[in-house]
């Protein structure tokens, strides 16, 4: 592949690696990087949700997290005694998260070769990570408006977000589009490279040919 898209496409493919594992690991090692939150101005002043479990920081200013576990579940309470409830259904397809991380590594890795078949599959490789970085930015949506529609019902619709791991996503998806794009011109730039060069000595040879003797 070569060197002028190599370099881009490596950079492109490090940076959506490293983005998917910010969100992947996100809480409750990383309490600032949650897909929604709510500022509640009550007992609980935010709320984030993420991978393996969410968070809210007290009035004392201490983040507190719940257990960490795949599919996990939580309900709040406004002052009003008024419950909602959002069950792991809702949360159990954020695992998709780590396995769009782990496609993009696979992807990183083969940019790195020169192997014009190996440049091909590692075009491949980035477009399905950027399948399932879509898949993931979908199901963001999806947590977030749920979230938000459960908040509204204890009036605090209105200061529900997104947080900064609903955005990461979105961008890794964007930049795994390009990386996959810019593998994929790579490859076929190299390959017309190669035809050029090997179609170069017999145009030439069969011009001399003309000056030969019979």
């Amino acid at each position: 592949m070569s060197r002028a898209f190599c370099i881009p496409a490596i950079f492109f493919l490090f940076a959506a690696f490293v983005l998917l594992f910010i969100v992947s690991i996100s809480l409750p090692y990383l309490t600032a990087m949650d897909i929604a939150r709510v500022h509640t101005n009550g007992t609980v002043e935010v709320t984030g949700d993420q991978q393996l479990s969410y968070c809210y920081t007290a009035l004392n200013g201490n983040v507190v997290c719940s257990e960490t576990g795949h599919g996990y579940s939580l309900s709040l309470q406004n002052s009003a005694n008024n419950t909602v409830y959002i069950g792991s259904s809702w949360t159990l397809g954020l695992a998709v998260h780590p396995v769009a991380c782990g496609v993009s590594f696979i992807a990183l890795l083969l940019s790195f070769s020169q192997h014009i078949t190996v440049t091909l599959v590692a075009s491949l490789v980035s477009f399905l990570a950027a399948t399932l970085a879509l898949i993931s930015f979908a199901i963001d949506i999806a947590l977030y408006a749920y979230f938000k529609n459960q908040m509204g019902d204890l009036g605090f619709g209105g200061n529900t977000v997104t947080g900064p791991g609903f955005w990461l996503t979105f961008t890794s998806m964007i930049l795994l589009i390009l990386a996959g794009f810019t593998v994929c011109c790579g490859r076929r730039r190299h390959r017309m490279a190669s035809a050029t060069t090997g179609s170069a000595p017999s145009a030439k040879t069969n011009f001399w040919r003309r000056f030969r003797r019979n």
